[in-house]
């Protein structure tokens, strides 16, 4: 990561473009331009390290809780769900939408995990 923001830096110094920081000033292809520039690089990598590394850490102390369920929650609880499995005994997919709104996509996924754990 540094090398490449040196790289892009670089190629603007060789084009006699002077590099704006914000909250910084100016950075020029001088000693100290570039001193600045790879230490600023420097710590924004650290940094970014850092955040992958406490991103780990939670998510290992995350999966030792036995309710831990990685990625999106789900939208509708197993009790609606199969309400409205209940109501395909008698009903279309999409009457049973419009009555629960959860969609047809869901109910047909949810219905044939069902008949999986039937079998």
């Amino acid at each position: 990561m540094i090398k490449e923001g040196i790289d892009v830096v670089e190629e603007l110094f060789k084009k006699n473009v002077m590099v704006h920081v914000l909250n910084v000033g100016l950075l020029e292809n001088t000693t100290m331009g570039r001193f600045f520039l790879q230490t600023m690089l420097a710590v924004a990598e650290m940094e970014r390290n850092m955040i992958v590394e406490r991103t780990r850490e939670g998510k290992a102390s995350a999966r030792k809780r036995e309710d831990f369920r990685e990625g999106r929650p789900k939208k509708f609880k197993k009790a609606q769900i199969d309400h409205a499995l209940k109501l395909l005994e008698t009903n279309s997919y999409m009457q049973v939408e419009e009555i629960t709104g959860i969609s047809k996509s869901t109910l047909i996924r949810a219905k044939k995990r069902q008949e999986q754990l039937n079998q």
